[in-house]
């Protein structure tokens, strides 16, 4: 009888409280997420021509119905231009272990039917002893996929040693890059203009950023232009981080007051990172903070000329189920 409850519940959708459920609404998780990432991205797109769009993670949505061989969700799939994919390889246990080979098929069974549908597939692997990075570059070459080995699971640090299959091409397309940085955490450098120079000096074909530096400052349409530049002369994709399925209360849009009235979209915090919130983003309310205003996260993305955005926690639907 319990499993028969529990079966239903995530069905129709469970609405998860700070005291626990709040009751049941008739809500297709998977499929509000899905919608989210298509608003964020025709919205993106009719503002800026040619602006990439890449989900981080919940490669389930890429079919219908969650399976890896079931139908292709096919308007989530024509919204986005990548899929990024974290710990295929390495540190979905703990950084430097290799992932499970049975979760590293299960996550490669989604990102293949993406990859065929034409999806540049982007995996970031958790790992630092020089034969693991190279094994990860190794595995991820083979399957046609474009990895990042990073050296710290703060995505805080350049690696000291060059980009994979570094170049000197200019790059206009995603499809292009035969490599990138993810760097989002910029607070080992003491000023922007330090962290700028510090990207400047690489070769990597993209790069995934904040854009916002450490004390709040947002990176301006001059920075990005400034970031595009490699270091041998060519010029490389500057696409810009954001969590779509968390609150941040280190983030501009964040107020004290919500510490005592929630908001109708806050959920609970996230155990795992202190300040970071489950957040319903179905609803409209927490949808206005992203897009959709000249306040809004995404607007001020597009205001500093990033190429792209890099949306994060987009498996959030698995809190809610």
């Amino acid at each position: 009888m319990v499993l028969v409850l529990l079966t239903a519940c995530v069905g129709v959708g469970c609405v998860k409280g700070e005291g626990g459920s709040e009751g049941v609404e008739d809500i297709d998780f998977r499929q509000e997420m899905r919608q989210f990432v298509i608003e964020i991205s025709q919205y993106a797109k009719q503002h800026h021509a040619g602006f990439v769009v890449i989900p981080q993670n919940g490669a389930e949505l890429v079919t219908l119905d969650g399976e890896s061989d079931g139908a292709l969700a096919d308007d989530y799939l024509t919204a986005i231009d990548a899929h990024g994919q974290e710990s295929l390889f390495y540190g979905y246990d703990a950084d430097d272990l290799p992932t499970p080979a049975a979760e590293s098929d299960y996550m490669k069974a989604y990102l293949d039917r993406a990859k065929a549908a034409g999806k540049v597939i982007l995996v970031t692997d958790y790992c630092f002893t020089t034969s693991k990075v190279a094994d990860s570059y190794t595995k991820n070459a083979e399957n046609g996929f474009v990895s990042f080995a990073a050296n710290s699971r703060g995505l805080d640090s350049i690696p000291p040693t060059p980009a994979m299959h570094e170049n000197a091409a200019s790059i206009a397309n995603l499809a292009d890059i035969k490599n990138f940085l993810y760097l989002i955490n910029p607070a080992d450098y003491p000023t922007k203009d330090e962290f700028i120079a510090a990207v400047c000096a690489t070769n990597y074909d993209a790069v995934i950023m904040d854009a916002f530096f450490e004390d709040g400052t947002v990176l301006f349409a001059d920075d990005t232009e400034q970031l595009r530049k490699k270091a041998n002369g060519g010029r490389r994709l500057v696409i810009a981080y954001m969590s779509i399925g968390e609150a941040e209360d280190y983030r501009f849009y964040w107020q004290p007051s919500w510490n005592e009235h929630k908001p109708d979209w806050l959920d609970k915090e996230n155990p795992s990172w202190e300040g970071n919130y489950k957040v319903r983003y179905w609803k409209a309310s927490w949808k206005s903070i992203i897009y959709g205003n000249e306040n809004a996260y995404l607007d001020r993305i597009l205001a500093s000329n990033f190429d792209g955005v890099y949306l994060d926690i987009i498996d959030a639907f698995e809190y809610f189920e």
